[in-house]
């Protein structure tokens, strides 16, 4: 009888329930697809400058308030080429306008409008560069999924940055 109670007080000594937390969590995540914005206006968001080139951000992982909360995207605009990095892979990018080629572990793969470029999930990563070949921006939009890139292990190696960023 002493053995029992000594394991029951032990019990209740514990503070952190991992089944609780993911209720909490549960809950909260259907709280926010319930009440999260639906609608993301292209012209509310900044075009920004960064190592990759100009890109506007619609959804990533750093976004809150947002109904759906699996999905980073952002569209990007080649003028003359993207910067170069390596990263798991995992996105599919869709050409919006332009024409142009991407460079994936050395091999050249051109695009145009209406074009789904694919990279794919591949050990140490993928390789790539984006280059325009039209006389205007070319843009297209990136979807990846964020959690199937936490279950690869996201990592990402910039080679060479955007030639327009100051850093």
């Amino acid at each position: 009888m002493v053995e029992k109670q000594a394991i029951r007080e032990k019990e209740a000594e514990i503070g952190f329930n991992p089944y609780e937390d993911a209720l909490r969590r549960s809950t909260e995540k259907k709280e926010k697809a319930r009440k999260g914005a639906r609608i993301i206006k292209g012209k509310e968001i900044a075009w920004l400058v960064g190592r990759q080139g100009v890109l506007r951000y619609y959804h990533t992982e750093s976004h809150q308030g947002h109904a759906l909360d699996t999905l980073r995207l952002f569209v990007h605009e080649i003028r003359t080429h993207s910067g170069r990095h390596v990263h798991q892979g995992g996105f599919l990018l869709f050409v919006l306008k332009g024409k142009g080629y991407t460079v994936v572990d050395g091999i050249r793969f051109d695009w145009s409008e209406g074009d789904l470029i694919l990279l794919p999930f591949k050990k140490g990563g993928v390789e790539h560069q984006h280059f325009n070949l039209d006389n205007k921006p070319s843009r297209w939009l990136a979807f990846s999924s964020i959690p199937v890139g936490d279950m690869v292990g996201h990592f990402l190696e910039q080679k060479e940055n955007y030639q327009g960023f100051k850093g």
